[in-house]
């Protein structure tokens, strides 16, 4: 993943074409290793090829696998926590001063002096 991004991070920045050393220099730069059977696996993997190109054909290759029963729960979500909301807000405003009461208490000294 740190070599495709590397490699998205040097085109973002005007670069075409990266080359291995432009990887190197991108992923030393952060200090992370760079492992080059890696970085020439993905430069030959797109060599020729418009990145934008890859990234939509990924998308649509992505669309078609299921991703689980997040939908139903978030779907019937809104409809319950519309009614919890206010009481969820007015919980929020009181941990806020019971924290800033809190706070004032301790005088910074640790819980574990």
């Amino acid at each position: 993943m740190k070599v495709i991004a590397a490699y998205l991070l040097a085109v973002l920045g005007g670069n075409a074409c990266p080359s291995a050393d432009d990887l190197r220099n991108i992923l030393g730069s952060v200090g992370a290793e760079a492992d080059d059977d890696r970085i020439e696996f993905l430069l030959s993997e797109v060599k020729g090829k418009d990145i934008t190109e890859l990234i939509a054909s990924g998308r649509e290759k992505l669309a078609c696998v299921p991703s689980g029963g997040g939908v139903a729960v978030a779907a019937a979500a809104p409809g319950a926590g519309a009614a919890a909301a206010p009481a969820a807000a007015e919980t929020k405003k009181e941990e806020k001063v019971e924290e800033k009461e809190e706070s004032d208490d301790d005088m910074g000294f640790s819980l574990f002096d």
